[in-house]
């Protein structure tokens, strides 16, 4: 595949969340991604059907092969693909790839320049290290969570976007290529710990720094920007649907007002934070007397910082997204694109999700087996 990241080889350990994404984040960019799928049990339970089929998009772009990771031929195939690549990313507990035998000391003895690459929750030590948990419990330990939903409610889920993906799985991404960067001129590998706790709360530097200066209060729905200012909130319009207004700088602010006629004298307290509850009731009325469509041919594209509530069936055909091609469809399942954008290294989107193991033999074939050695592991039932 095309991209900045051509020629690096990574190993992926399935796992859930945020590990393929963050493969999947490397993929894109043109690294060659080998997933290790553990074969499948007959009979096993399996709570997310997609997984392995074409709409598991985060599988994306990459070749699967399945081994059955508790054969000691199994490990030694690990070890011996690690031997060849420059990273490794798993999501596991802390301890089970060293009780599979195939911890960073093990990948590293044959393979000293390797990035051994590692995403939990909450990090490989402390306290909780061994602990169950998700996306919600790791971003409520950050401080996050706290911050967000509306006033008089309980926290918000953000989806499991800020853990999982933001805080965990980019934060794992951007780990390994620093590392790999580093092993170029050092001549050693490290393992990166890249923790969603440790992510997410990094993901709140701003927020962390406003509250320190006094310009942050830790009631939700009272600061500029988690709804509390009447400029920076979502609006439902007239059919149900609903307007993002982030009209925050004041030369900008002015501007929504006069594109929208809103005249009225006490629309000009912007800044006046004792009034900001009955602007957005008065923003609110605005609002709901015209559909979405209304206000989007008024205000969207201006420089009222006005955009429509999308959901994702309207994202992908909306003419901005549409003239940044900023979705793809493969094999008939629409999903986003590639991500950011290279003037010369341009990545591409793979090929859809492979079932496990579909790619087995032809892996290490193209990692070095030989088609006798790769006959010896069907016969044993490795692979």
């Amino acid at each position: 595949m095309p991209g900045p990241l051509a020629g690096i080889k990574i190993i992926e350990m399935v796992g859930l969340g945020p590990c393929p994404f963050a493969a999947m984040m490397l993929a894109d960019m043109g690294a060659e991604v080998i997933r290790i799928d553990r074969k499948a049990k007959p009979g096993a339970a399996n709570p997310f059907p997609m997984l392995g089929t074409k709409f598991d998009v985060m599988a994306r772009g990459r070749r699967s092969l399945a081994l059955d990771l508790k054969h000691p031929q199994a490990r030694e195939v690990v070890l011996q693909l690690a031997g060849q690549a420059d990273i490794l990313i798993e999501g596991f507990r802390p301890g089970v790839m060293e009780r599979l035998g195939l911890g960073p000391d093990a990948c590293h003895a044959r393979n000293p320049k390797l990035v051994f690459g590692r995403i939990t929750g909450w990090g490989q030590t402390g306290p909780l290290a061994q602990a169950a948990g998700h996306d919600l419990n790791y971003i409520a330990l950050s401080g996050m969570l706290h911050a967000m939903g509306r006033a008089g409610t309980p926290p918000a889920p953000p989806l499991n976007l800020v853990g999982d993906f933001g805080g965990g799985a980019m934060m794992l991404a951007f780990g390994v290529v620093c590392a790999v960067l580093e092993a170029r001129s050092s001549g050693k590998g490290q393992v990166v710990d890249a923790a969603m706790t440790d992510g997410s709360a990094l993901l709140g530097a701003m927020m962390y720094g406003l509250r320190a200066f006094g310009s942050w209060n830790d009631r939700r729905e009272a600061n500029m920007l988690d709804g509390g200012a009447p400029f920076y909130d979502t609006y439902a319009c007239l059919d149900g649907k609903f307007l993002s207004v982030g009209a925050i700088e004041p030369q900008f602010y002015a501007r929504l007002l006069a594109l929208c006629g809103a005249a009225d004298p006490e629309f000009t307290q912007q800044w006046s934070q004792e009034r900001w509850p009955q602007l957005k009731a008065k923003f609110a009325a605005l609002f709901a007397t015209r559909t979405r469509a209304h206000w989007c041919q008024l205000l969207e594209g201006t420089d009222a910082c006005v955009a429509p509530v999308l959901d994702m069936a309207e994202a992908p055909l909306h003419p901005h997204n549409r003239a940044r091609a900023a979705f793809v469809e493969i094999d008939g399942v629409t999903q986003p694109a590639p991500a950011p954008r290279f003037s010369r290294s341009v990545p591409a989107a793979g090929q859809a999700a492979a079932a496990p193991g579909q790619h087995s033999a032809e892996v290490l074939a193209d990692w070095g087996w030989s088609s006798e050695a790769i006959e010896s592991l069907k016969t044993a039932q490795v692979i």
